[in-house]
């Protein structure tokens, strides 16, 4: 492209605009309704972090329905009654948790992008991956323990 002119992906949508004063929108135009110091950033990036939202939110429903299916679908565990209860109830939580966490996630990070500043690293994915790990741990002793007690 030749100096001056913003590289953009034509194919990607949008009106051409390069955000310029007056034109409304693009990068660099102030946001609005934001703080002082802020901009309205590139809509890919925007675009991309609610799609890292909606990805969270996803491994949140399916967290909800994988409890409720062990609850109700899983037949009782030999010796250990409450043993679908106890792999359960925690993934239930914890999905609650995580969609309720992802929204704070995306507004930090929405945040950072008008701001210009470096995105925030995320505690996600390190919770997320002790909660499995630990869901894996908990139901190998369950399924051990009611082979014992068989």
């Amino acid at each position: 492209m030749s100096e001056g002119t913003p590289d953009r992906d034509p194919s990607a949508g949008g009106t051409g605009s390069t955000g310029g004063a007056g034109d409304g929108g693009g990068a660099g135009s102030a946001a609005p309704g934001g703080a002082a110091g802020e901009t309205e950033p590139d809509a890919r990036f925007t675009f991309a972090n609610e799609r890292t939202f909606l990805a969270w939110n996803r491994t949140a429903l399916a967290l909800v329905v994988a409890g409720l299916a062990i609850v109700q679908l899983l037949p009782p565990f030999a010796g250990v009654p409450w043993a679908r209860h106890l792999l359960a109830v925690p993934l239930i939580v914890f999905g609650g948790v995580l969609a309720i966490g992802s929204f704070a996630e995306w507004r930090r990070n929405q945040r950072a992008l008008r701001r210009g500043e470096p995105m925030p690293s995320s505690p996600l994915p390190r919770v997320l991956t002790y909660t499995i790990a630990a869901t894996a741990a908990v139901a190998a002793v369950v399924v051990l323990l009611s082979l014992v007690l068989a």
